[in-house]
């Protein structure tokens, strides 16, 4: 079993991992059994991670089992050796390896020849780790995302707002994703999400409405730091305190971290939230520690 997408998931499944995840958190420390014992995880990176490589390598540990760290430029990747090759020596190595890559098609392709657990820690296509992650905040800090309204503001096509969209399809949640008309996802994605409770706007106040939860990202992914006339697109789309004065009451703010501040998010909103975003990036352990549990068990 692998864990590659939303857009491969369920409703069940994802509601699944969210309840294990809280389960993890509660019995940190105290797990009466390690799943990954007797087992080596490698895992790969060719982006640069804080948050997803320390969480799954104290995940991995914490579940009984054995990790080594793999970059781009320490292993034959860097010179050019193609994936399935890659693949087909590590699954003869190691129990499962965790990626963190550009293309989306080299984590499925690593999946296939490899034969062995794979998980996407983070493509230019989607970042599911990360949505458990944040469903599992949203049941902690409001009980449930059930009947509430979740926006996404920043860029609407790229890896995070694309996560967003098929948990909402999933999960039935209203979400609007506020975000300039050219960083809307293409209609083909649209049509092929099919899903009548996610909506698309320019208009970030319209978007804030009595929403519950407010989620932004950095207007720029790696790889795209020097794309300044995009991040100019931005100006409008900024959380801060006058854009969440249209939101509900009791709403939450989330950042799935690094932050920006005084861009996608200003240092005011962020503070305030703090506890919520940090708490957010706690539980990237405890989701991943459910996604290693499940597929192990599997």
């Amino acid at each position: 079993m692998n864990f590659l997408s939303i857009e491969e998931s369920s409703s069940s499944h994802l509601e699944t991992l969210v309840d294990l995840a809280l389960e993890m958190k509660a019995t940190r420390g105290a797990h009466e059994n390690q799943p990954l014992k007797g087992q080596t995880w490698a895992i790969i990176f060719t982006k640069a991670s804080t948050r997803t490589r320390v969480s799954f390598e104290v995940g991995i540990r914490e579940l009984g089992g054995e990790v080594m760290f793999l970059s781009k430029n320490e292993i034959q990747l860097g010179r050019g050796e193609p994936i399935k090759d890659t693949a087909r020596v590590l699954g003869r190595m190691v129990h499962g390896v965790v990626i963190r890559t550009f293309q989306q098609q080299d984590v499925v392709d690593f999946a296939s020849y490899s034969a062995i657990p794979t998980i996407n820690a983070l493509t230019d296509e989607e970042h599911p780790c990360q949505i458990l992650a944040d469903l599992l905040t949203i049941k902690e800090k409001i009980s449930t995302w059930k009947e509430k309204k979740i926006v996404f503001i920043g860029d609407g096509d790229n890896n995070m707002s694309r996560s967003w969209m098929w948990a909402a399809k999933y999960l039935e949640f209203e979400l609007v994703v506020a975000a300039p008309q050219s960083c809307l996802p293409p209609q083909n994605f649209m049509d092929r999400l099919a899903a009548p409770n996610v909506s698309l706007t320019t208009d970030p106040a319209e978007a804030v409405q009595n929403a519950h939860v407010i989620n932004t990202d950095v207007w720029l992914s790696m790889g795209q730091e020097d794309q300044k006339e995009k991040e100019a697109l931005f100006g409008n789309y900024q959380v801060n305190r006058e854009l969440l004065s249209h939101a509900h009451p009791d709403h939450i703010v989330l950042h799935c971290l690094p932050a920006y501040r005084e861009k996608e998010i200003t240092e005011e909103v962020l503070e305030a939230h703090a506890d919520t975003i940090f708490q957010q990036a706690e539980n990237r352990l405890h989701a991943q520690k459910a996604v290693l549990a499940q597929i192990t068990a599997s």
